[in-house]
């Protein structure tokens, strides 16, 4: 049988016009996503910048469910749901990023900064913990220490967060030798005296210039029966951090008493207090001065440099008014009113308290309170 050529001629053009017709179905079919992709991610840019959140998921997961393969759309879907607080969302979009096999390093490194951001937010420490430390040698590797530095803070891991500041220190992100003291002197808190006052005095070397160290040493020095060491400790503190003496006087005065070294105590006070007068260095004073008389002086005198009740309070509780018999009356009504004056007040935040702490309860931040109270402020 003879092979007919006409059909070739035929099926030719046949096959070139059906191959054309397809691939103009296709690029009017690809138009078509194009421009509804944009239009909706442009609509949910709309409703963001007009802080229209509700609106602008619904048109960013448009576009997502348009374009799935386009992971800038999923990087600003996931951010909004964790602005928004709904976290499981945002895991669920960042996780579903990292499964992806064609994503590229620096959009899954980008991810995976996602993820972890979004597990700090919702309060799942054990799962950030995890993502950030996946961070490591990646250019979010500073961020996610950093991060991994407050979740040890926060959950008083002092040993870990030593390690952490360690490394960001060895990264270039800043001096952390204050920081690193404050942590062995959270872990000298917990231990045994032996080897608590061998943490307080590693933490005196890495932070010469800190004051809880030395505090804390000559606090647990005075326990131990050592008030002599107690009082050097102090003096020397006096001279190495001389804007936290108002936190020393107190105990320098006692631990000079009960060694009997009042004078050099005395000394240091009359100076300090001299060079920049505060009420707690004037309660130290009060109590090392041996003549009464004289030491009550030093309330007027204070009140002749500085307007303050508290100084009134304490001078007029020694006083013998003239209608005695209202003295209790007065006094208590004066001490109601300095104790507002008498709290430590954090920098930062303005959280007050009672007592000085050398981290905030409010805002977590370290060497936030100053060393006076808020009178002096």
């Amino acid at each position: 049988m003879d092979f007919d050529l006409s059909w070739v001629l035929w099926g030719l053009p046949i096959a070139f016009v059906l191959g054309w017709v397809a691939s103009r179905l296709d690029l009017r079919q690809l138009r078509i996503e194009n421009r509804q992709a944009p239009k909706a991610y442009f609509r949910g840019l709309n409703f963001l910048l007009n802080e229209q959140q509700d609106q602008a998921i619904d048109a960013f997961i448009e576009a997502v469910q348009n374009d799935p393969d386009t992971s800038e759309l999923h990087f600003a879907l996931g951010n909004l749901f964790r602005r928004r607080g709904e976290y499981e969302r945002a895991v669920r979009v960042h996780e579903h990023l990292l499964s992806r096999g064609d994503l590229g390093r620096t959009d899954r490194e980008r991810a995976q900064h996602a993820l972890a951001l979004d597990f700090l937010k919702a309060g799942l420490l054990d799962r950030a913990e995890d993502a950030l430390r996946k961070l490591q040698g990646t250019p979010f590797e500073g961020e996610a220490l950093l991060a991994l530095l407050a979740i040890y803070e926060r959950s008083r891991d002092w040993a870990q967060a030593g390690e952490i500041a360690r490394k960001l220190e060895t990264l270039g992100q800043g001096n952390f030798s204050n920081r690193l003291a404050h942590y062995l002197c959270e872990q000298a808190a917990q231990a045994p005296n032996g080897q608590a006052e061998e943490l307080l005095r590693q933490a005196l070397e890495t932070a010469p210039d800190a004051a809880r160290p030395g505090i804390e040493l000559a606090a647990l020095q005075t326990r131990a029966g050592d008030a002599h060491a107690a009082c050097a400790t102090l003096s020397k503190l006096a001279h190495s951090a001389p804007a936290h003496i108002p936190l020393i006087a107190q105990p320098l005065s006692q631990a000079a008493i009960a060694c009997g070294e009042q004078a050099a105590a005395l000394d240091i006070l009359k100076t300090s207090y001299e060079l920049s007068p505060s009420i707690d260095v004037l309660e130290g004073i009060v109590a090392l001065d041996p003549d009464k008389d004289s030491a009550r002086g030093w309330y007027v005198q204070h009140l002749e440099r500085e307007p303050s009740l508290v100084a009134a309070a304490r001078w007029i509780a020694g006083e013998k008014l003239e209608h005695e018999q209202f003295h209790p009356q007065v006094q208590r009504a004066l001490d109601h009113a300095v104790k507002p004056l008498t709290r430590y007040r954090c920098a930062a935040c303005g959280f007050e308290a009672k007592q000085h702490f050398w981290q905030c309860p409010g805002c977590q931040a370290w060497d936030s309170y100053p060393a006076r109270r808020v009178e002096e402020l």
